[in-house]
């Protein structure tokens, strides 16, 4: 066991350690210490219970813990799942100094956290993130909600984490599309914030995907330094945090024309990161580049072909549009990003013909 790492979203009164190592689930970390009181509910996954639920419950000795168990998939990331998860609260009985713990991915921790925000108008919750797309991104920051037909993660709330507890041992069990899906929010915040990060991922892609333990306990830390960092300036995304999204309004599209679940969310991102990166008018080097880190880490370089025509409307739903303008993250150079409603209408029509029609 190597010492974990601990960096701190700084957030005032409401700041909270992210504690990254190995063997964390498996007595390696006092977790009941964050644990508010005497009752905590676990809400996990039919994927995930079965491995780590245990382990974590005898983290919980002394404690009143029970669980709810979702259904796994992007698919169930809806109100009916928060309803179990309150449905879950109200059978025990639990009062406002209940703990919810997310054990699980991003989807886990999205429903857990939002079933969290609105149980008696908030409660305290931990995040477990067991998915190298949810240890890099999603469980960082108190982004928290549920998906509509009509668009990705519409419904939601911010409400902070009290702890995130990444025990990267958790992904030595992830499928490797799972794995690849979470490099691409790695790549993301090398793209954005990073150059010199996104040399080293370049020079280290062979080795991540090799899953070494060191280097990924490095990725995944610089991740959620770049992630806190910004959630410590612009929590609740009324400017820099908003940088966050570079590719995510082609791939939120993306995944609500080919309803969720079909592709993985980082999927999306990654095709979504390359016409972002199109449409930035970025030297032809640096795009060559980002599609290439795509590619190794065995992610799409294009949108399946669901239609120029619909991809646009349902880019409409993006959450950065604003007076029905869309706003995009783009790049002015790998490391630096902006937010524009300022861009060239042809060349986005030219972007979106890569999914056909």
């Amino acid at each position: 066991m190597h010492k974990p790492r601990e960096l701190t979203v700084a957030l005032g009164d409401r700041s909270y350690p992210i504690i990254i190592g190995n063997k964390l689930l498996n007595g390696g970390f006092e977790l009941s210490k964050y644990v508010v009181g005497p009752d905590c509910l676990v809400v996990s996954n039919d994927t995930v219970a079965p491995i780590y639920l245990d382990a974590l419950l005898r983290l919980l000795v002394g404690r009143n813990a029970r669980s709810v168990v979702l259904q796994d998939g992007e698919r169930y990331k809806t109100l009916a799942s928060v309803a179990e998860v309150i449905d879950g609260l109200v059978a025990a009985g639990a009062s406002r100094d209940v703990t919810v713990i997310a054990l699980g991915g991003g989807v886990v921790g999205d429903i857990a956290g939002f079933a969290a925000a609105c149980y008696m108008r908030g409660v305290p919750f931990i995040q477990i993130p067991t998915t190298l797309l949810a240890q890099v991104d999603s469980s960082v920051g108190g982004k928290t909600g549920v998906n509509h037909e009509g668009g990705k993660n519409l419904i939601g709330a911010f409400h902070q984490p009290q702890l995130v507890l990444i025990d990267t041992d958790t992904l030595m069990t992830l499928p490797a599309r799972e794995f690849s899906a979470g490099l691409a929010e790695v790549i993301k915040h090398a793209a954005i914030f990073d150059a010199g990060f996104f040399a080293w991922l370049e020079s280290n892609i062979g080795a991540l995907l090799r899953r070494d333990s060191d280097l990924l306990a490095e990725a995944i830390c610089r991740s959620c330094e770049i992630k806190a960092a910004v959630v410590a300036e612009d929590e609740k995304e009324h400017g820099r945090r908003a940088l966050l999204n570079f590719g995510h309004t082609f791939g939120h599209a993306i995944e609500n024309c080919l309803g969720y679940g079909e592709w993985l969310h980082g999927e999306a991102v990654a095709a979504g990161m390359i016409m972002a990166a199109e449409l930035s008018g970025l030297a032809s080097e640096d795009r060559d580049r980002i599609r290439k880190l795509i590619a190794a880490s065995g992610l799409p370089v294009e949108p399946p072909p669901i239609g120029a025509k619909r991809l646009g409307a349902a880019m409409q739903l993006d959450k950065k549009v604003q007076q029905k303008k869309l706003r995009f993250v783009l790049l002015k150079s790998l490391g630096e990003a902006f937010v524009t409603s300022d861009y060239d209408e042809s060349k986005l029509q030219a972007v979106l013909k890569r999914a056909g029609g």
